[in-house]
């Protein structure tokens, strides 16, 4: 639906943040409303100056088609006035428009002609010939609608509260879950200690990689999916989108049905065998009963609540995950470390290979290390949006990360192999060992303490899903349907899908599948890498926000060709083609072994090869938005210098869809500052 805010956020986002500019908050639903309005604003000079702007009876203020113009046909609009469709802020039709402004459907539709920038020929005298005008509209209001939302705007101040200790307990908290990572490791070959160092490296690796791709959303406030347009194109940024999406639905499910198994272990140490002994009716080909169906459904609300907030509202709840993760990681380690009096035996002793076969083993190890975090670190601009300076992220990643990586899974390779080794059993994830203590050593005691591990396991497991799945999920599909869907909207309908995936099917039949899956971050390095020397290497750190939300043809930064960077395609389908044979093999066909080799190299190097490309094919053949940051000069973020984000936000977020106040109060934007109504 076209509202006529579309058309005054074109003129904003092409004129730039300017806190002068006529507010874009300002249009007229009701005259009651622009009484008390203007009654404020003629307390002085300046309210008295733009009530008279406003008043403005010259035919000609719609002629001209400035900016100023257009928003004088259509009067006051405040914000809270908005009807809303679907969640989304939105006006009438076209026909509303034309009936509550000073011109008639003739003098709009011959007196109106687009902005400056969109016609350079544009004088006071009379209209610029642009062609039909009200189709010129309609297009640009379509554009707009596929292109702007609250979600895809640069975080307002307000809400960029993240300090360095949020982010010292968010990445703790994410990092200090992989209890089973060691038993990939030695599934490769390695032994006990080979596989702690080769954990710690793959994170080291991982951490780097964090860091560079969270720049541009720790300078810029920016999501994933509007870092995206600026390297792939406002349209080709779209597939790396959508591919991201539809694999955090599957994971989301996924991890939901891992925190089910902590609520089997919940619910079985408070009720017993009142809960085991329920009957169960679901047959046994849907790979599932009716004591796990109740603990999933169980994990499935525990999930619900947190659909409704934003990562910058979930700070204390990472800060808590934190807090109780820690005893309930290293009360199950004692446990097992006292049980067997430490005997770790000879299970995880490597055979003897040669120098090749173990250095292979050690590059497969550290790249499989590096696709258990592939999604971290993909998502990092979705998080670090939320930062409130720059470095805050930085230094946190570069540490947190793989000291609670490491040990977290050193904890888990030792404590499995302690068990294990004294009881002759294969266990490695930990509702199986908590579902193993409870077999053996049954009391009140030791069902108390398998509740307080299993509610802390639940909750790590929950902060998890959030933030690799929900959050991710959230902001792809505020981009993908910006008119329809927000992030809030997107993390329930997220939630919903869980059950369309059946994860327990996956889990327990679908073995490739999982395999497919596991692999799946090769294509996510090639992504990475792009991004990331597209930002250092040759936008110098300069991304122009405006151009980030203009979908039509004259968006010189990022429309490329047809809206696709077709440097950075190229550049994309050379770097996963190279190990896609050997992740082909991985599924169960026949392939050579360079082929295998080189599908173990995975995600190393579908990033490497893809930043190799890129940096190549750009420095012979570079996009027109590297040739005006070239023309024009730019140093090292320059933009983000000469941007100030609240003017920015506050000049488009009201055009753009917002479906929430800033802050608790509305706001005019006056010309030399911010005025309470």
């Amino acid at each position: 639906m076209f509202h006529p805010g579309m058309a005054a956020f074109a003129s904003a986002i092409h004129r730039g943040a300017n806190p002068t500019a006529p507010s874009p908050l300002e249009y007229k639903l009701s005259t009651h409303d622009r009484e008390i309005l203007v009654e404020k604003e003629k307390k002085g000079k300046e309210g008295k100056e733009r009530a008279k702007m406003r008043n403005n009876d010259d035919p000609n203020s719609l002629v001209n088609g400035a900016d100023a113009s257009f928003r004088d046909s259509v009067g006051v609009w405040k914000r809270r006035d908005w009807p809303r469709v679907a969640g989304v802020d939105t006006l009438r039709p076209l026909s509303f428009l034309l009936v509550h402004s000073k011109a008639s459907w003739r003098g709009l539709a011959v007196g109106w002609s687009p902005p400056s920038s969109w016609s350079p020929a544009r004088t006071r005298a009379g209209p610029t010939k642009v062609g039909n005008p009200i189709k010129q509209l309609v297009r640009v209001a379509r554009d707009l609608e596929l292109t702007v939302s609250a979600d895809l705007l640069p975080t307002p101040p307000e809400q960029c509260t993240w300090r360095w200790w949020n982010y010292v307990s968010f990445y703790w908290s994410i990092s200090f879950t992989n209890w089973t990572l060691g038993s990939t490791m030695i599934g490769i070959g390695l032994n006990w200690w080979q596989s702690i160092i080769v954990i710690f490296v793959s994170q080291l690796i991982s951490s780097v990689a964090m860091a560079f791709n969270s720049r541009a959303a720790s300078v810029y406030h920016l999501g994933f999916p509007c870092v995206g347009r600026s390297v792939f194109g406002m349209w080709g940024s779209y597939y790396f989108v959508g591919a991201r999406a539809v694999l955090a639905i599957v994971w989301f499910a996924i991890q939901m049905d891992f925190g089910a198994e902590y609520m089997y272990n919940i619910l079985r140490a408070i009720f017993g065998h009142h809960y085991t002994d329920i009957p169960n009716h679901i047959p046994s080909s849907a790979g599932i009963t009716t004591q796990k169906m109740l603990a999933f459904f169980l994990c499935w609300l525990v999930h619900l609540p947190f659909c409704h907030f934003r990562p910058y509202q979930l700070r204390k709840f990472f800060i808590f995950k934190t807090f109780i993760s820690l005893p309930a990681m290293f009360g199950l380690f004692i446990f097992a470390m006292a049980n067997t009096k430490g005997q770790l035996g000879t299970m995880y002793t490597a055979e003897a290979r040669s120098t090749t076969a173990t250095a292979w083993m050690i590059i497969a190890g550290i790249n499989s290390g590096l696709g258990n975090t592939a999604t971290l670190i993909t998502n990092q601009p979705d998080y670090c949006r939320w930062t409130k300076t720059r470095n805050a992220p930085l230094w946190t990643q570069l540490l947190s990360n793989p000291i609670a990586v490491t040990l977290s899974a050193s904890l888990g390779i030792l404590a499995t192999a302690a068990i294990n080794n004294k009881y002759g059993t294969d266990i490695w994830n930990q509702w199986d060992m908590m579902e193993f203590i409870l077999n053996h050593y049954w009391s009140g005691t030791t069902r108390f303490a398998v509740f307080l591990v299993a509610f802390a396991w639940l909750v790590q497991i929950l902060g998890t899903n959030i933030a690799a799945n929900m959050i991710s999920f959230g902001a792809d599909s505020s981009m993908l349907f910006p008119r329809f869907i927000n992030m809030r909207r997107g993390q329930y309908i997220v939630q919903t899908l869980a059950w369309a995936v059946v994860p327990w099917e996956i889990l327990t039949s679908a073995t490739k599948f999982e395999d497919f899956l596991s692999g799946y971050a090769l294509f996510m390095g090639a992504v990475v890498a792009i991004m990331v020397c597209e930002y250092f290497c040759f936008a110098k750190g300069n991304i122009f926000l405006s151009s980030l939300y203009d979908g039509t043809k004259l968006n010189k930064n990022y429309r490329y060709y047809g809206g696709w960077n077709i440097q950075a395609v190229i550049a994309y389908i050379i770097a996963i083609a190279l190990p896609f044979p050997g992740f082909v093999g991985s599924l169960g066909a026949s392939v050579s072994t360079t082929a295998t080799r080189m599908g173990d190299l995975g995600w190393i190097l579908s990033f490497t090869t893809a930043f190799v490309m890129y940096y190549i094919i750009c420095t012979f053949w570079p996009t027109e938005n590297q040739k005006l940051i070239k023309k024009q000069g730019l140093t090292w973020e320059q933009t983000a210098k000469d941007t100030d984000p609240q003017d920015f936000y506050l000049n488009g977020a009201g055009l753009g869809g917002v479906d929430e106040p800033v802050a608790a109060h509305q706001q005019v934007v006056v010309e030399k500052g911010v005025k309470d109504v």
